[in-house]
């Protein structure tokens, strides 16, 4: 009898022991700092109910911003090389869907991946930087938060941008308009193109130093990491101070498909196939006054963040 009640008494003191999920759930009111920023995960829990490698749900200590076809995708896959990141694996859209914002950070966690203490958890979704309302969203979660950035040249991400709409057309075998039809209104220049304006850098920075110190946003040059990606990778590890763990032999060039690929233990593997599409043939000309468009645009955006990009 004695031993029963010994055995209960010690089965009582473990349950007060194990983790529980925080009270807040998907109603709860976004950007509130009381959310318990862990989260006991749904999985992996040994007998006494607590995860088996003491990992957990984390609301992400860095976002990387945008900007839609500046090479978001890369940034993150580079970025998972590192033992000591854990990346969301889809865009999660939580600062710019009205639908997903309206749940709270209770459902936001939800959508993180499993971490241990020391990791880093990481969370992509390009459309952040040109949205209006996300930079006050973010900051009243977390303002401390670091930011990554990674830009192109805007005449290029124009190209870009454009040539995935294409494409998504097309595999629905639908008619799709050319770029000059988009890019050209009446003789001039669409303003309204939202391609166009995504590629108006200075206008959706302002907003973001609006709520952060510019050493809070490291900006990514996404030409040079297409070119060579060991350097400016190494640059984000020292931003996000994570220890050097990513090495040149992680990059590999892949001839056939134009660009560099990873290297990861052993197992080789490059970017989906929809990566670093041929853009459709546009005038010289029109390309030219694309080039020009943007001259002005650039240099604000230059004196904006106190740093130069080769772009035309």
């Amino acid at each position: 009898m004695a031993a029963l009640l010994l055995g209960a008494v010690l089965l009582a003191a473990q349950l007060q022991l194990v983790p529980s999920r925080p009270a807040a759930s998907a109603g709860a009111e976004p950007g509130q700092q009381e959310l318990v920023q862990k989260a006991a995960p749904l999985q992996d829990k040994g007998p006494d109910g607590a995860a088996a490698n003491g990992s957990a749900q984390q609301l992400p200590q860095t976002i990387i911003i945008g900007v839609r076809k500046g090479g978001t995708r890369a940034l993150l896959e580079m970025l998972s090389l590192h033992p000591d990141v854990a990346a969301a694996e889809n865009e999660v859209h939580f600062f710019d869907w009205e639908e997903h914002y309206s749940q709270g950070l209770g459902w936001y966690l939800s959508q993180m991946p499993l971490s241990v203490p020391h990791q880093l958890t990481v969370e992509k979704t390009p459309a952040y930087f040109t949205s209006p309302k996300v930079p006050a969203r973010v900051h009243s979660m977390n303002p401390a938060i670091r930011l990554l950035l990674i830009l192109r040249d805007p005449s290029e991400r124009v190209l870009s941008d454009y040539t995935q709409v294409l494409y998504n057309h097309l595999q629905k075998r639908k008619p799709y308009p050319s770029i000059e039809q988009f890019l050209v209104r009446d003789g001039r220049f669409n303003v309204d193109y939202k391609a166009l304006n995504r590629s108006l850098y200075h206008v959706h920075m302002r907003n973001w130093l609006r709520f952060f110190p510019r050493r809070h946003i490291h900006i990514v040059d996404g030409d040079r990491l297409i070119r060579d990606p060991f350097p400016e990778i190494q640059k984000v590890e020292r931003f996000l101070k994570l220890s050097p763990q990513i090495n040149a032999s992680n990059f590999y060039f892949n001839k056939t498909k134009g660009f560099y690929c990873l290297r990861d233990s052993g197992r080789d593997r490059c970017l989906h196939e929809s990566k670093g599409r041929a853009h459709p043939h546009v005038d010289p000309k029109l390309l030219h006054k694309l080039h020009e468009y943007f001259h002005e645009p650039n240099k604000k955006f230059f004196e904006l963040v106190g740093r130069t990009f080769d772009w035309h």
